[in-house]
């Protein structure tokens, strides 16, 4: 959120994301390293067209391709070797975005490499309740989504469209480096 704002700001754009009242991070505090009531309570304003995380509907649909998918069980194929790195041909660690194929939309490495944040708070009950047409998520929780899967996972637990898990979002620090990133988006005009 830190980071999307920031560069909301020095691109000129509108900042997505506040806490405590303000869109300006340098007023946020440092990050938390635990679970923190201004952080938990961040607001997004999805009128802004400043760069922000993906809700798990968007990164889903542009995993699928979109309206030019193709029904692949991984993002831009049914082979996931050719889409996704897992611990079969890791060869250790994250790897270069687009050294393996790109979905029908041209995006890479939506199934596998990284796990991928995902603005949602975790809930699994939520989609049985929620509007159909461009879910933003529960307005709380404990854990926040991330989709797709990492390189140390194996292909049946990381590599399909349909694959998420969960984080407590104070753990970004301690946790990126390894196995979990961010794709950023823009509010279509």
């Amino acid at each position: 959120m830190k980071y999307c704002n920031l560069r909301s700001l020095a691109e000129g754009l509108t900042p997505v994301y506040t806490i405590g009242g303000s869109t300006n991070p340098d007023k946020w505090g440092p990050i938390p390293a635990s679970s923190d009531t201004s952080w938990d309570a961040v607001t997004c304003n999805w009128e802004a067209d400043g760069y922000r995380l993906p809700t798990e509907a968007e990164w889903e649909f542009a995993a699928r391709g979109g309206n030019m998918s193709k029904g692949y069980l991984y993002s831009g194929s049914n082979d996931w070797d050719s889409v996704a790195w897992n611990n079969a041909n890791r060869n250790q660690g994250v790897h270069k975005v687009g050294s393996k194929a790109a979905n029908e939309l041209g995006i890479y490495d939506m199934s596998g490499n990284v796990w991928e944040w995902c603005w949602d708070w975790s809930d699994h009950l939520y989609y049985g309740n929620s509007p159909q047409d461009n879910p933003t998520g529960p307005e709380s929780g404990s854990y926040r989504v991330n989709r797709g899967g990492g390189w140390h996972h194996d292909s049946n637990n990381c590599c399909s469209v349909a694959n998420r898990g969960n984080y407590v979002p104070y753990l970004i620090p301690y946790i990126s480096p390894v196995n979990l990133g961010f794709r950023l988006c823009r509010t279509a005009k």
